[in-house]
């Protein structure tokens, strides 16, 4: 190859090297500029919906700073003290007071729900409330959600047995190999 051809051969290759760089930049910023746009509008989107609830505690805190606080709607999440639930006749209504779950505050609140209740809510379940303190102290919940108790926890075994401790065979259950039924 002469001089000529090989400074055009390397002009060229220039040229597509750069088209195709550009062409690349091109999609790199394309798809930074799409990317940047949907993580702005999701983290916009999840802070306008997302609603933290306050504990009896931080309740009664921001009362005792602006007694206003009551006008607002909030949620409020809790335990329900033993004792406290009284159903209405029909079970479409229900009082009871709710308390801090830390043991170490004694705010409470008596809260009135009006609605289906939730087969889970007893005595000492966690509660989320959601509805306005009226000027009388007592929280009209507009929603009320229990927690549920876990699935996984221990069975009680027979008296006398360990509480299952981590690498023992569980109580009640046979030891040995047991052979699937043929049919």
């Amino acid at each position: 190859m002469c001089r000529s051809h090989q400074c055009e051969f390397a002009e060229a290759f220039l040229l597509c090297t750069v088209a195709i760089m550009n062409t690349r930049s091109k999609f790199l910023l394309g798809g930074l500029v799409i990317l940047g746009t949907a993580s702005f509008l999701a983290a916009k989107s999840t802070a306008a919906t997302a609603q933290f609830y306050v504990t009896p505690h931080e309740l009664a805190e921001r009362l005792k700073a602006d007694d206003s606080f009551r006008k607002n709607g909030m949620k409020v999440g809790g335990r329900v003290v033993p004792g406290t639930i009284v159903k209405s006749a029909g079970n479409k209504e229900v009082r009871f007071v709710m308390r801090d779950t830390m043991p170490t505050s004694d705010a409470r609140f008596t809260v009135v729900y009006k609605g289906i209740i939730p087969d889970t809510f007893t005595d000492s379940v966690d509660v989320v409330v959601e509805g306005k303190l009226d000027d009388g102290n007592t929280f009209q919940a507009t929603v009320l959600l229990a927690k549920c108790a876990s699935r996984y926890e221990n069975a009680p075994g027979p008296p006398g047995a360990k509480a299952g401790a981590p690498g023992e065979h569980p109580a009640g259950v046979p030891k040995g190999a047991v052979e699937a039924p043929q049919t």
